[in-house]
């Protein structure tokens, strides 16, 4: 096994991997005020944005679930890896190349298994692409391609390649170059006969390399060339540990930019229709991996559009015109509730695809086909409709009974008397009351469902998404719980964001607090965490400060608040200065001494001064010096 990674190369690592880079290809951020970031958070479902990244401090927070950490935690939770594989992920990303010590160097053992298989893919790709730029003669590779009105070029964008007829061709070419069989076979690339030799996976296919959203290859798509040949049409990489095909959608990585930029998704069947949308200008498609479009699909999409309440955003639906095209759309409209964003349609009525578009009618009929898009629901609708017969009045009122369940599904009750209109206008009914009351039982024969996102329009109340709530660390610890409605806890919360956002300007000040002047524990906790690694008047770099805090934190809970403390934005808009700092410091000293005043005061109630004056005198003087220094502090917290 490798050695422990040495910590000089982790800490160039986290230096050279912007946080909001590395999160930026996962999900789109927006501005969120003060320097942040904001997005839907990739660990937990959500319909208004709660995840937040600050850059200059290199964390993330997510204030409704609480995942929390820095650049290297985000890897290893959203790729679910462990430490070291997220360093070197990180390290691949920014070309950092790491030692490793305690255990020695072992050739070929410098990377985790995860690192070995990226590269054998890698490795692979450029073998696949070689075989395709320098096929001569008739090669049925470009024949396929050509036909399908794609150029060499055209393929190199791409990253298409050729695995040639050959038994071994590919095994032989990555042995030398470092691979064990290992390696191969659990990468999908090699595969084992019966005799115990390797021979390769993809024999005389079209290759198309399938990206993770940072653009690593992690699996092929194989489309058979020789009809004659065994097999099916398209082959796909089987699941392996960096491949798992419910959770990629081919093309992302190229689409996301502009998937994020104007908010629109086009979901189209084949690799080829994702190749010929982009090049004839929808440059937003994507397809999925040989599997069915499902919720896995759905999550990634949403972070990518930020799919939120009042969203624009759009996910249109591209499906052969046949029976089976019919059926793939009425799949996917089975999992429109899981969008808050508006969801279309688009079907070519005489059944061609994107990429058969492209070839027949050019660039343009392509961008057409998505501009023709129409709403899901009334696809859905239609397509019930084509199975009754509008002719006859029992056909009819066939067609509105199975219609109006789907009417009841549309998130935005608004739309419902409209679609009753619709409805009754397709089937030539004649009579709109009976179709809305058709509608209106129906819904009344639903139990409303719960956990979707929820669209602008939907009566359902939100789920409460503010620092509050249960299950946050910095809130729910160590005692009593953070109540935002307190005016003690929010001027200690925004002292302790200064200290460990901004320390240059709290100084010794923050110091002499002292843990007692915070009522909650959580609050003294991270005091005590912050003198003990030398107080803010040593923090230097804010962010090496709240990377200390956090390293030192004695529990996950502590560095957990640290990390939310971080990323959170001040009460105010802007940058805090000195003024500001000063004015809520003073009023956590302000508070802490009214509590001090309050029990001398009971002190000296309970005392009696005949007995003891000399004792009675010498509390009655602390009293009196801090209510001098209250009313400093008064002056001070006013900004006098």
């Amino acid at each position: 096994m490798p050695g422990r990674i040495r910590q000089e190369d982790i800490a160039n690592v986290r230096e050279r991997s912007p946080i909001a880079d590395v999160v930026g290809e996962y999900l789109q951020l927006r501005p969120a005020g003060g320097g942040s970031l904001k997005g839907l958070c990739p660990f937990h479902e959500e319909r208004s944005p709660s995840f937040n990244v600050t850059p200059g401090k290199e964390l993330y927070h997510c204030f409704s679930c609480g995942e929390g950490g820095d650049v290297i935690t985000f890897i290893r939770k959203i790729e679910h890896l462990d430490f070291t594989e997220a360093v070197e992920r990180l390290a691949a990303r920014a070309h950092v190349e790491l030692r490793y010590e305690q255990g020695g160097y072992v050739p070929g053992q410098e990377h985790s298994q995860r690192r070995r298989l990226i590269e054998a893919h890698t490795a692979a790709q450029d073998f696949y692409l070689d075989r395709l730029a320098n096929a001569t003669g008739h090669n049925p590779a470009t024949a396929f391609l050509a036909e399908r009105g794609f150029s060499l070029d055209d393929a190199q964008k791409f990253g298409v390649g050729y695995s040639p007829n050959a038994w071994d061709e590919l095994v032989k070419h990555l042995r030398p170059r470092g691979f064990t069989e290992d390696e191969l076979l659990k990468a999908g690339l090699a595969r084992r006969t019966s005799r115990g030799g390797l021979i390769d996976m993809f024999r005389g296919r079209l290759m198309w390399p399938i990206r993770d959203l940072t653009g690593e290859t992690v699996a092929f798509g194989a489309r058979k060339l020789n009809a004659d040949e065994d097999g099916p049409k398209y082959l796909n990489t089987p699941e392996t540990p960096i491949f798992k095909k419910s959770h990629l959608l081919y093309g992302a990585d190229l689409a996301k930019r502009e998937i994020a930029k104007r908010r629109q998704a086009v979901i189209v069947e084949g690799y080829t229709d994702v190749m010929a949308c982009h090049l004839s200008g929808v440059p937003t498609a994507v397809a999925t991996c040989g599997t069915s479009f499902g919720e896995d699909h759905v999550k990634i999409l949403r972070r990518l559009i930020m799919d939120t309440d009042g969203s624009t955003g759009e996910v249109i639906f591209t499906f052969d015109g046949d029976a089976a095209g019919q059926k793939a759309a009425l799949r996917a409209f089975a999992l429109e509730e899981k969008f808050v964003t508006q969801t279309y349609v688009a079907v070519q009525p005489d059944g061609l695809d994107p990429c058969d578009l492209r070839v027949k009618h050019g660039d343009a009929s392509v961008r057409d086909l998505v501009a023709r898009r129409v709403p899901l629901f009334e696809f859905a609708i239609k397509s019930v409709l084509s199975r009754h017969d509008l002719d006859t009045r029992e056909g009819q009122f066939a067609a509105i009974d199975e219609a109006a369940p789907i009417i009841v599904r549309i998130k935005d009750r608004a739309k419902w008397k409209q679609y009753a209109v619709d409805l009754d206008r397709w089937i030539g009914f004649m009579d709109e009351r009976y179709v809305l009351d058709r509608v209106r039982q129906a819904a009344a024969a639903m139990q409303p469902k719960r956990g979707a996102p929820v669209r602008s329009g939907q009566t359902e109340a939100a789920p409460d998404t503010t620092p509050q709530r249960a299950g946050n660390p910095g809130q729910q610890q160590r005692g009593r719980a953070f109540d935002r409605s307190d005016p003690v806890h929010r001027v200690e919360r925004e002292a302790l964001k200064l200290a460990v956002q901004w320390s240059g300007l709290t100084g010794p000040e923050f110091d002499a607090l002292g843990a007692s002047a915070f009522t909650l524990p959580a609050h003294a906790a991270v005091f005590e965490l912050i003198v003990a690694c030398g107080g803010v008047s040593t923090a230097g770099r804010a962010r090496d400060w709240a990377a200390a805090l956090r390293d030192a934190a004695p529990d996950d809970v502590v560095r957990g608040f640290v990390t939310e403390l971080a990323v959170e934005p001040l009460q105010m808009s802007g940058e805090p200065d000195e003024k500001y700092a000063d004015v809520v410091l003073a009023r956590v000293g302000e508070l802490a001494a009214g509590r001090q005043i309050a029990g001398i005061k009971a002190k000296l109630q309970r005392m009696n001064p005949e007995e003891d004056q000399a004792a009675y005198g010498r509390v009655f003087g602390e009293l009196v010096g801090l209510e001098q220094r209250r009313k400093w502090l008064l002056d001070r917290a006013s900004g006098a």
